[in-house]
């Protein structure tokens, strides 16, 4: 028998001899072509080869291609486990020629490998070709030797393939297997032809035309060939067997399976061990292509069929979670030809058994409702849709999984019951917005959200893709095309950009056409949370909504971003360390250029505390450890010890993300609940430095800092102040600051020097080049001293009042010092005159000379000031004239 690994391995080899260049198989989420789901085809890859828009990585090559159909149009859930043929996920084995051979080669190429390489029986084959296509049909007449009847001309699009509406397309020749008469079925074209008989296992695709509008316009320059063998099909053929089920890989799950659940794979629960067979493969190949279970787009297929076979295993009796347990099966038969199991497999175990786990908590419950409302019912049955619409509101049960577990009875579920209660739901939703004072003009959003769905993410694994435009929108209203110059938001299906939330910048870069289009994309916003809107201006040609697009994001400023962000998450686990447990996030903003993290603390920084902070997070960039990212519920991830961000909005599923090294009890130095975008290892980050500290509010402290390239030329700008510095300083920028120390010194001691001179100065009956001398006046019979002073700190005025006090015995003193243009005067009163006359009363004449207001002090000794210091002479003549006044 030839194990499946090996039929995968010699397809391959076989072209590989042939001049075909091996091509890995690509992600199962198909970035690159806006209509699908999943990748579905082993051509898919290609596309853009095919139409020209890609250079294809060869002129032949072949590949083994990972596909899935759980959604949209191509959808075989609800068949799998019941038929020897349906699978959520498959491989596909084909060869291409890019305008290199064509049919000819083709034919030779599948008849040498089925007969000359397999050693299949030709009578055991027969071919089908597109009924006008007499070229297809006498080649393989020339080449196989088989009678009329052997190859079959078809009439029906079966046979004729087109990429779309618009594009290549070309007739189809599919090669079938007879499994023997033993099995009923007629071959293709006939009435039996849904039979298992005749079984195709390969489909050779000749692309010659071109079409528009589903119209044939031309011939293609360059004809070529894409071919797509079924993996699964063929190994079933060549290992001597009818059903796919009972190949090599699938007998190998199952038997992991029956012996976890010790129930055998017969009768009733057949079915159920092939479902989990089956979703198995799906599951952890989508896990391992980036695809985390969510409530909407592919993550919403993901958990449909997660659930599905977690319902399968209840089913089973297994009385605890039972997916993750199967992996290491799964990773031992396809791992070695597909190393990204072996890569995930710790992650895939991980989401497995958190989903079953959840999902156990409301099966119990959901299947206790669905009993009672079935109870009653004979076959033949329908369920109302109000009672599917509750299983799948609180119980989480997809409406395909209500339709399985009603199948076995012989009941239905009414559908169009189902979708008027969701609708309702909608309805209810918004009319709850309305009254909760959000914008009007958002209303515009609901109707875009309700009438597509939500914008489908994949900025997580990919910065670049292409979409669907769904709306374009151009002064609050939408239209229907944008043309050059024009300032509008486009919305696409899908979209690498990140919309601006929880504190992250939205991205920028260009959404484009083959055709002309061109539109800058400024920034990205995320009204209602869960539509991504690309906001910029037309550079070129027109928009129309419907066309298909490319799209990319700067992806330079996005590695910026990244790494700011992923510094915030370090920074608040070291203030945290630093600080105490009281420290929280209290906002944040980052920015490509640079980024701002609020907290709760009660007092300024000290520099011993930035240093360190600093140093910590450094020291956690150098260790470079992987960045990891977990999705869970809220209660899961607070329960795990991650920290939730303020200001954010959570909703069932929440990603956990995992940075730095990990500690006592396996903890990552950082873990939090956060959806942005962040670095594959804090090597990434580069370098950080706080560039500034302070308050925000009352017991809310704020950091700023950079990171990467940003945080180096601002060190670089640093370092080269300082060269300047030490430079005027004339020394090295090594001794620069033991110069400014003794520079200061010398000041200061200059400064102190000047103030004594003064002093004396002025105590010596000098004006210190003032206009005003010190004698003594009498003024209705008190002693007053008036003296204006230039170049003298404010701050001396108390000290010489004090003097002068001391001087008069009894009386009043009055000092106004001048410096750089600024007037500042000081009145004191002695003790014995202090209840007659109050230096407050005094000094504000003074001060109204200056051009001030007020004044304060005590009875005894005030000051005050104002911007007019040349009329000190008439401050002091001020305060002579109100001393007079009350002495009068």
């Amino acid at each position: 028998m030839t194990s499946t690994n090996e039929i995968r391995r010699a397809f391959l080899d076989f072209f590989a001899r042939a001049d075909h260049a091996e091509v890995p198989s690509a992600p199962l989420v198909p970035y690159s072509d806006p209509t699908l789901m999943f990748v579905n085809a082993g051509m898919v890859p290609f596309k853009n080869a095919f139409t020209g828009l890609e250079t294809p990585p060869a002129p032949r090559a072949t590949s083994a291609q990972k596909c899935v159909r759980a959604g949209g149009k191509h959808n075989d859930l609800d068949n799998v486990g019941y038929t020897a043929r349906h699978h959520t996920f498959f491989e596909m084995l084909g060869n291409f020629s890019f305008g290199d051979y064509f049919k000819e080669q083709a034919i030779d190429n599948a008849w040498t490998l089925l007969t000359k390489e397999w050693g299949l029986d030709p009578e055991r084959l027969l071919v089908t070709v597109y009924h006008t296509d007499d070229e297809a049909f006498d080649l393989w007449k020339k080449r196989t030797g088989f009678a009329d009847e052997k190859i079959i001309r078809i009439p029906t699009k079966d046979n004729f393939w087109a990429m779309g509406s618009d594009g290549p397309c070309g007739p189809c020749s599919e090669i079938f297997y007879d499994h023997g008469d033993h099995i009923w079925g007629g071959p293709p074209g006939s009435p039996e032809e849904d039979g298992d008989r005749f079984v195709e296992i390969w489909n050779l695709v000749f692309m010659q035309f071109q079409q528009e509008a589903d119209e044939i316009v031309s011939e293609l320059p360059r004809p070529s060939i894409d071919t797509g063998m079924g993996l699964e099909r063929v190994a079933a053929v060549l290992q001597g067997v009818h059903d796919n089920y009972d190949t090599d890989t699938f007998r190998e799950l199952i038997a992991a399976s029956e012996s976890l659940t010790g129930v055998k794979a017969e009768g009733d629960s057949q079915a159920s061990h092939r479902v989990i067979a089956d979703h198995l493969r799906s599951t952890s190949f989508l896990l391992a292509d980036g695809v985390l279970p969510s409530n909407e787009g592919r993550g919403y297929v993901l958990r449909r069929i997660m659930r599905r076979a977690m319902r399968h295993a209840h089913l089973l009796g297994a009385s605890e979670p039972l997916m993750h347990r199967l992996v290491p099966a799964l990773v031992t038969e396809m791992g070695q030809a597909y190393p990204e199991l072996q890569r995930g497999q710790d992650l895939i175990e991980e989401v497995l058994e958190r989903e079953e786990t959840q999902f156990r908590r409301t099966l119990e419950k959901g299947l206790r409702l669905l009993d009672d409302a079935t109870r009653e019912m004979a076959e033949g049955g329908t369920l109302d849709g109000e009672t599917a619409f509750k299983l799948y509101d609180t119980y989480g049960f997809p409406y395909d999984l209500t339709e399985d577990a009603l199948r076995g009875r012989g009941l239905a579920v009414d559908r169009a019951g189902f979708d008027a209660a969701m609708a309702q739901q909608k309805a209810a939703a918004r009319a709850a917005w309305k009254g909760s004072g959000e914008a009007a003009s958002d209303e515009l959003w609901f109707d875009i959200a309700d009438r597509e769905g939500s914008t489908e993410f994949t900025g997580y694994a990919s910065t670049t893709g292409e979409a669907a435009v769904v709306a374009i929108v151009r002064d609050g209203a939408e239209v229907d095309a944008a043309a050059e110059g024009d300032s509008v938001t486009i919305l696409t299906n899908q979209t690498p950009f990140y919309g601006e939330s929880g504190g992250q910048t939205g991205d920028a870069g260009r959404i484009w056409a083959p055709a002309g289009l061109e539109f800058a994309v400024e920034t990205t916003n995320k009204p209602l949370g869960r539509l991504h809107a690309h906001v910029g201006t037309m550079r070129a040609g027109t928009v129309r909504r419907g066309d298909t697009v490319h799209l990319r994001i700067d992806a330079e400023r996005r590695d910026r971003i990244r790494a700011n962000h992923s510094a915030t998450h370090l920074v608040h686990a070291a203030l945290r360390n630093r600080l105490g447990g009281h420290v929280t996030q209290k906002g944040s903003l980052v920015t490509d250029e640079r980024f701002r993290f609020d907290f709760s603390h009660p007092k300024p920084l000290t520099d011993e505390d930035i240093a360190a902070i600093e140093a910590e997070v450094n020291a956690e960039i150098r260790a470079n450890e992987q960045v990891s990212t977990r999705l869970m519920t809220p209660d899961d991830a607070v329960a795990a010890g991650a920290l939730a961000l303020f200001g954010e909005k959570y909703g069932d599923e929440v990603r956990v993300l995992s940075i730095g090294r990990k500690g006592e009890g396996g903890r990552n130095y950082s873990v939090e609940l956060c959806g942005g975008v962040h670095v594959e290892a804090t090597g990434d980050i580069g370098l950080f430095r706080i560039v500034s500290e302070s308050a925000v509010s009352s017991g809310v402290r704020r950091i700023e800092a950079l990171t990467g390239e940003a945080a180096r030329q601002w060190l670089v700008g640093r370092d080269e102040a300082l060269k300047t510095i030490a430079g005027a300083l004339r020394t090295g920028p090594e001794d620069a600051v033991a110069r400014v120390t003794a520079l200061i010194e010398e000041r200061r001691k200059l400064e102190k020097d000047l103030a004594e001179a003064k002093r004396a100065l002025a105590l010596g009956g000098g004006g210190a080049g003032g206009d005003t001398a010190p004698a003594d006046e009498d003024v209705g019979g008190v002693k007053f001293s008036g003296q204006v002073l230039d170049g003298l700190n404010p701050r001396e005025l108390r000290p010489l009042l004090d003097e002068a006090k001391t001087r008069l015995g009894s009386g009043v003193a009055t000092i106004c010092a001048v410096n750089e243009g600024k007037g500042a005067i000081a009145v004191a009163v002695t003790d014995d005159l202090a209840e007659r006359f109050s230096a407050v009363d005094l000094v504000k004449s003074g001060v109204e000379a200056l051009g001030g207001k007020g004044g304060g002090g005590r009875p005894d000794m005030a000051q005050g000031g104002g911007p007019d210091g040349d009329k000190a002479s008439e401050a002091i003549a001020a305060v002579r004239e109100a001393l007079a006044r009350e002495n009068a």
